[in-house]
C-alpha cells in the first residue's frame, strides 16, 4: 500500500516494497472486505482503487468483471503488483493523495473508490483537500469505501491518527452521506490494532439536480461568494418557504424574487457585520458591495433574525428595508442569476425576472403579495424539490465551500481570519425555541376552563399545560403560530416528545388543533390573525390559506408527510 500526502510512500521501494507485498497477498480481500462487498456495482462498473499497493483489491475487483485504475505512486511496488496480477482489466497508474494529478488527467468518473489502508497515511492539514478530490471522481450515486486503522504505528512507516467521527464531519461539509460504518479486527491477527470500514455515497435522486448542485457548489467559477449567496437562499426558501412556491408550468416553480433577496440580506448581514471578504480584490463592509448600498446601510440595525416572513416594520424602517430589498433584488438578477448557467452553456439555471415595484408602504408585512412585487426567480422543478428534501446535506457543502472562498480572498488581501467568528457568521439563525407568546394566548382559555390538550381531549390546568411543537423542533425548527399547540404535560413529555404525530393520529386530533387556532389566533384579534396565516402561507405547502384554518391543517398534514418522507421520523 503506497504511503500518501507527504510523499512518505518513496519509503516503499526496494526490500520494503517486496516485504509489504508478501504481507498484502497472504491476505484475501473478499474476505478483508466482508462490510463493503454489498456496496459495490451490481453490475460491471468503474473502480478506481487509491495506494493500489500489490494490486490484491484490484485483481479481486477485476475478478468480478469491473475495470479497475489502480492508482499506486511506488515504483517498485507498482512493477511487483503488475508482476503478480497481469489482469486487463486492471489499468495501473502513478498516482497519491491529496491531488491524484494523474487520475484526474483521464478525464473518468468512477462509480465506486477504494481506500483500504490509505486515510492514516494522509496527513490531517491535506484531507480536505483530499476528500474533495476523491469525490469530485465520483459518479452521481457512486461509492467512496475507506478502512480507517487503530493503534500504534509501525516505527519504519509515517502514519497519524484517524477516526471516524473525523470522516463524518469531512463528508458533512462535503454534501455526501455517510452509509455504512461497521469496526472490524485486523486482519493479520495483531490484537494491538483494530480498523473502522466506512462508505460514503452521493445522493443521486435520479432527476440529475444532485450533480448539477455539485457542479455550481464545487466546480462553476466564482469571482465572488455572489453564486454560493443566491444557491443558499433559494436553498433556504424551498426548506422552510415552500408555501410560496408557484407553479411555472411542468418543469419549474416561481418564487418571489423579494422573499430570496429578504434571505440573502438575511444570509449576508453577518458576514458584513464581521467585515468578512466577499470577492478577492476588497474587504466587505468597505466595499461598494451591489446590494449594501443607502438602503442595507440604513437597517443595520436590524438582527438577521428580523428579516423574516410574517414580520411587520413601520415608517422609516419600512422605507430603508423596502429600498435594500429593491438593491438587493436588482444585484442578484444582474449579477449570480445571469451568471449561474448549466454546464457548458451560457443558459441561467434560475431565470430572475424584475418586477415593478411601488413606493415602500407605511406598514410593510413581509407577505407573499409584497415580496413577489420585486419580481420572481423560476427554479427548475427537480432542482426545487431536490433541494426541499436534501437540504440537510446540501447546506454544509455550501457553508464549507462559502467558508473556503473567504479564506482563500483573505489570504490574497493578506489577512487573517478567525475561523470560529467566520463559523459563527455563516451558521444560519433559526428562530429560538420560545412558546411565551402561544402560552399567553393561552391564558384566558385556561381561566375559563375551555382549554384542551389536543392530543388526548384532556382539559388541561396552569399545572398541567404543555406547548408542544405539532412538528417536532429538532427535526424543523419552527416557532410559527400554528405549529404550537396545548398538550398534556405527561402526554407531551412521556409519549409524543420528539416524535412525528402518525397521519391517524394528526387527523383524530384535527378537530381539536383548528378549535385552538380558532380561539387562540384568530379570534384574538387582527395582528395574532394575520400573523397566524401569513406565516402558514409561507412556510406550509398550500396555496393561499385566505382565513381558512382547515386549508392550513391541509399544509400541515402535507409537511408530516413529507418530514417522514425525507427525514424517516420516528412516528407517534
Amino acid at each position: 500500500m503506497g504511503e500518501q500526502g507527504d510523499q512518505a510512500w518513496r519509503n516503499y521501494e526496494g526490500s520494503t516494497a517486496l516485504d509489504l507485498t508478501a504481507r498484502y497477498e497472504a491476505l484475501q480481500p473478499e474476505l478483508l472486505h466482508t462490510g463493503l462487498s454489498d456496496l459495490l456495482p451490481k453490475t460491471p462498473g468503474t473502480i478506481l482503487d487509491v495506494g493500489a499497493g500489490s494490486g490484491r483489491d484490484a485483481a479481486w475487483l477485476a475478478g468480478l468483471g469491473h475495470e479497475v485504475v489502480a492508482a499506486e505512486p511506488s515504483a517498485d511496488m507498482r512493477a511487483e503488483a503488475q508482476r503478480l496480477h497481469p489482469e486487463a482489466l486492471i489499468h495501473w497508474v502513478d498516482s497519491y493523495l491529496p491531488g491524484l494529478d494523474a487520475v484526474y488527467r483521464l478525464g473518468l468518473t468512477f462509480d465506486f473508490i477504494l481506500l483500504s489502508a490509505v486515510w492514516m497515511h494522509v496527513p490531517p492539514n491535506e484531507r480536505q483537500r483530499a476528500l474533495r478530490k476523491l469525490l469530485g471522481l465520483l459518479r452521481p450515486g457512486g461509492t467512496l469505501a475507506l478502512t480507517l486503522r487503530h493503534g500504534p504505528a509501525e516505527p519504519e512507516r509515517q502514519m497519524h491518527p484517524v477516526s471516524a467521527e473525523e470522516i463524518n464531519r469531512l463528508a458533512k461539509s462535503h454534501g455526501a452521506m455517510v452509509v455504512h460504518e461497521e469496526s472490524a479486527p485486523d486482519g493479520q491477527g495483531r490484537s494491538e490494532i483494530t480498523w473502522t470500514q466506512m462508505a460514503l455515497r452521493l445522493p443521486d435522486d435520479g432527476t440529475g439536480a444532485l450533480p448539477l448542485l455539485r457542479h455550481v457548489i464545487l466546480n462553476d467559477l466564482k469571482t465572488a461568494t455572489y453564486k454560493l449567496g443566491l444557491l443558499r437562499s433559494v436553498a433556504r426558501a424551498a426548506d422552510s418557504a415552500q408555501g410560496m412556491a408557484r407553479s411555472a408550468g411542468d418543469e419549474a416553480v416561481s418564487v418571489p424574487l423579494g422573499l430570496i433577496a429578504l434571505i440573502w440580506l438575511r444570509l449576508y448581514k453577518p458576514l458584513l457585520d464581521n467585515d468578512l471578504p466577499q470577492s478577492p480584490l476588497n474587504r466587505a463592509s468597505t466595499q461598494a458591495l451591489g446590494f449594501a448600498k443607502q438602503g442595507y446601510q440604513a437597517i443595520c440595525h436590524l438582527s438577521p433574525l428580523d428579516l423574516r416572513p410574517g414580520a411587520t416594520f413601520t415608517g422609516a424602517t419600512a422605507s430603508a428595508l423596502h429600498q435594500a430589498l429593491k438593491e438587493a433584488s436588482a444585484t442578484i438578477q444582474q449579477m449570480p442569476a445571469h451568471y449561474m448557467t448549466w454546464p457548458d452553456s451560457d443558459r441561467p439555471i434560475l431565470v430572475a425576472r424584475r418586477g415593478r415595484v411601488g413606493s415602500a408602504p407605511q406598514t410593510l408585512r413581509l407577505e407573499e403579495s409584497y415580496l413577489r412585487q420585486f419580481g420572481e426567480i423560476q427554479v427548475p422543478l427537480h432542482l426545487w424539490r431536490a433541494l426541499a428534501r436534501y437540504d440537510a446535506w446540501i447546506e454544509p457543502a455550501l457553508v464549507n465551500e462559502w467558508e473556503r472562498l473567504m479564506f482563500t480572498y483573505a489570504e490574497r488581501q493578506e489577512r487573517q481570519l478567525d475561523r470560529d467568528t467566520l463559523a459563527q457568521a455563516l451558521r444560519w439563525s433559526d428562530p429560538e425555541r420560545n412558546v411565551a407568546y402561544a402560552r399567553r394566548l393561552a391564558a384566558p382559555l385556561l381561566e375559563q376552563n375551555r382549554l384542551y390538550c389536543v392530543w388526548s381531549g384532556k382539559r388541561l390546568s396552569a399545572r398541567s399545560l404543555d406547548i408542544d411543537h405539532c412538528l417536532p423542533w429538532s427535526a424543523w425548527p419552527c416557532e410559527d403560530l400554528w405549529n404550537l399547540m396545548p398538550s398534556d404535560r405527561k402526554v407531551n413529555q412521556n409519549q409524543k416528545r420528539e416524535k412525528l404525530p402518525a397521519a391517524e393520529r394528526l387527523a383524530q386530533a384535527s378537530d381539536t388543533i383548528i378549535d385552538w387556532w380558532q380561539q387562540a389566533y384568530i379570534d384574538s384579534g387582527e395582528a395574532t390573525s394575520t400573523r397566524f396565516f401569513t406565516e402558514a402561507s409561507s412556510s406550509l405547502p398550500v396555496d393561499d390559506p385566505g382565513n381558512d384554518p382547515g386549508t392550513v391543517f391541509s399544509g400541515l398534514s402535507a409537511k408530516r408527510l413529507a418530514l417522514k418522507a425525507d427525514q424517516q421520523i420516528k412516528e407517534w
